[in-house]
């Protein structure tokens, strides 16, 4: 299995390729901003186009999209491809996405307008007119669609692989709808504010050894929507985090029976939400054990990651090795004196082959 790290903005795009023993077969988690696809402006194509192309070159499809929320550092990078490509749904032949319209369907609650994902694609391409449709029913109307809820404590097989999903709850898409029309947009639940990046490593690590430390978990109702989930491929694990909160995760994780002494192991932890303080607890890196932690993130936007997130990797695993999609993120959120204090395996990885 080959995971490629698609330089997706402050957001997140992930490509997850392997044989099932029978042909090829490739998982799009995410598409990033929509400069991950292309950006206009600059005229120039993202990873996600170069990698999309080169599966339609070579004849391969993504047999299973997963959209974990609907944040703009997610989803965007995938409209601009549907908006742009008139036939990228031929590539699709599955889609997870758990759409505004679905949750309150299936919660028999009224539709919430704000959770409506647009969609413009070109009705005529000589004029170059654009139409605006949903984006589910774009889904719809081009079948690659099931309409199927994903949500907590769902194992579900897909091209060979396994998927143990473990977020978001019931309980969690109910507070989506009920409480986002208040909160639109986010901002103000999501953002990182300023850089902590010029604190050590070592003080971090100090004041959150002290028992009147207390860990504030991400407010947002979109990221704790996410789908998160564990993947498994033969008998390799893989954690999947999207923005999602760690309370609710390690509330599904010990109900599979994991905990601090029998913990989850996986070969790679995607951190949640960037590397976000919010997302990231002691009590959830002490169930999950693991030597790969990556972090995807320029750093733009929420000024992600908190460097308090990583110290408190180091400290619940001194062998971590960090993983960047940004080598400016790598480079300047370590000063020298963090790597006197500690030996901090830090690297640039475009992919990682399992």
């Amino acid at each position: 299995m080959k995971i490629k790290f698609l330089q997706a903005g402050n957001g997140d795009s992930f490509l997850i390729s392997f044989n099932d023993g029978k042909q090829n077969r490739n998982i799009l988690i995410d598409g990033g901003t929509s400069e991950t696809y292309y950006s206009q402006n600059a005229n120039t194509q993202g990873d996600l186009k170069t990698e999309l192309d080169y599966l339609k070159d070579s004849g391969e499809t993504i047999d299973l999209l997963i959209l974990t929320h609907i944040d703009n550092d997610h989803i965007c990078g995938l409209l601009k491809w549907f908006e742009l490509d008139d036939k990228a749904y031929e590539m699709v032949k599955n889609v997870w996405f758990n759409s505004g319209k679905l949750i309150a369907t299936y919660l028999n609650e009224p539709e919430i307008e704000d959770l409506r994902v647009g969609l413009k694609i070109f009705s005529d391409t000589k004029t170059g007119v654009h139409e605006a449709i949903d984006f589910e029913d774009y889904l719809i109307d081009k079948d690659i669609w099931n309409k199927k809820i994903i949500i907590q404590g769902q194992k579900i097989e897909e091209c060979g692989i396994k998927i143990q999903i473990l977020s978001p709850s019931e309980e969690q898409l109910i507070r989506l709808l009920k409480e986002y029309k208040d909160k639109t947009g986010d901002s103000a639940y999501t953002a990182g504010k300023g850089k902590d990046w010029h604190k050590n490593i070592k003080d971090f690590i100090e004041e959150e050894n002290k028992s009147d430390f207390k860990f504030s978990q991400d407010r947002s109702v979109k990221n704790g929507s996410s789908i998160s989930f564990i993947m498994t491929f033969k008998d390799k694990h893989f954690l999947f985090l999207g923005d999602s909160h760690p309370k609710g995760v390690i509330k599904q994780l010990k109900a599979l029976g994991y905990n601090k002494d029998n913990p989850l192991e996986v070969n790679l932890m995607k951190v949640s939400h960037h590397g976000s303080k919010a997302n990231t607890n002691k009590e959830l890196l002490k169930i999950v054990k693991t030597e790969n932690y990556f972090i995807s993130t320029d750093s733009s936007g929420h000024n992600h990651p908190n460097k308090r997130t990583l110290a408190r990797i180091i400290n619940a695993n001194p062998k971590a090795i960090f993983h960047f999609n940004y080598e400016h993120v790598r480079n300047d959120i370590f000063n020298p004196q963090d790597r006197q204090d500690f030996y901090i395996k830090a690297r640039i990885t475009k992919e990682l082959d399992f």
